[in-house]
């Protein structure tokens, strides 16, 4: 099982500028690339402070003059919010840019928020439909000499300029969470992302077998790879292990209001969340985040990772977005990186 590390620029308030926080991202993708992590992934996302990352492109094109080794990735652009002409190009550019390091996550999106900026009206359901339109005329285009006459998008012969230094393309990875959604990925040749948010272990291995069962419905198709995605923190005591579940309950507090978003937002931010609301939500209480997220010391993280190693995940990203400081994701990093890696390497 490989190790990648998924990151933003994220705050929960006005305390940090956005400069600042981008020196502490690109500082994380350094760490990352050194430590001989096998990717990093950046998505995209607007007009929220909460997470910050209007064009993956352009920073994915700056990490390339940063890092060496590790791949680039998407994760995820947001099919919607892009023309397959467009993304075609833009992601042929940037895998010429960085050397073909480029991996392509696309998902539907999540926020509601988002939808109502960018293409009022719009639901998950559009969404969804829009990128299964989306990923084959990427291809096509890239493939070149494509046209085409769909419900969302209609043009004439086309072809990417300039093309993918990868062929016949990147990889390309769906944010897959329904069966139909992983069966979609795996007709189409693609890889399949997941994530189980603030469940457990069950849905980690609901999300396995939703992704088997697929492969399965597809035995012609080469099977695709899974990426397994978590909040994790690797801590150094058992004060600083309960001190990392209490911030990822905040976090996922912040993450649900953003989610449902119902509350009102000013300069990028949503309203501050009280102390006694986030104490009192025991669906996200420090013990869940703590039992469900891959919290604690080494020891126990490569217990938690053989387990995902053993159900047949071929990637498994550290997420470090948890609006913690940055010295302790730094610290949690480095040890994931000099104390849990090694136990998974041949």
């Amino acid at each position: 099982m490989k190790f990648s590390l998924f990151v933003h620029m994220e705050r929960l308030d006005a305390s940090q500028s956005h400069k600042s926080l981008y020196e502490e991202f690109v500082a994380l993708c350094e760490i990352a690339d050194k430590g001989g992590m096998h990717a990093i992934w950046t998505g995209e996302h607007h007009g929220m402070d909460f997470t910050i990352a209007p064009n993956p492109f352009v920073t994915i094109a700056d990490l390339a003059r940063r890092t060496s080794r590790a791949r680039l990735g998407t994760g995820t652009v947001i099919a919607p919010f892009w023309h397959p002409i467009k993304l075609a190009g833009e992601a042929a550019m940037a895998d010429i840019i960085c050397d073909g390091r480029l991996d392509i996550g696309i998902a539907r999106g999540a926020y509601s928020f988002e939808y109502e900026r960018l293409l009022p009206g719009l639901d998950a359901w559009g969404a969804g439909q829009r990128m299964r339109e989306l990923i084959p005329a990427v291809k096509g285009i890239w493939a070149g000499d494509y046209a085409h006459d769909g419900e969302f998008f209609k043009f004439p012969s086309t072809t990417s300029a300039p093309k993918p230094l990868q062929q016949p393309n990147p990889p390309i990875w769906v944010a897959a969470r329904d069966p139909n959604s992983h069966e979609f990925a795996v007709a189409n040749g693609c890889n399949v992302q997941v994530t189980p948010l603030w469940q457990g272990d069950d849905e980690v291995q609901s999300l396995m077998e939703r992704f088997n069962d697929a492969c399965a419905k597809n035995p012609e198709i080469e099977r695709p790879k899974i990426m397994l995605l978590r909040h994790t923190y690797v801590g150094s005591s058992e004060d600083d292990v309960a001190q990392a579940a209490h911030e990822l309950s905040v976090y996922y507090n912040y993450f649900f209001a953003w989610f449902k978003n119902e509350k009102p937002i000013a300069q990028g931010l949503i309203e501050r969340i009280p102390d006694e609301q986030i104490r009192a939500n025991a669906m996200l209480s420090d013990q869940v985040m703590r039992t469900n997220n891959v919290v604690g010391d080494a020891e126990a993280v490569i217990e938690r990772l053989k387990a995902y190693e053993a159900l047949g995940y071929d990637e498994y990203s550290f997420w470090i977005d948890t609006g913690m400081s940055f010295e302790r994701k730094k610290a949690s990093l480095e040890r994931f990186i000099t104390e849990v890696m090694p136990a998974f390497q041949e």
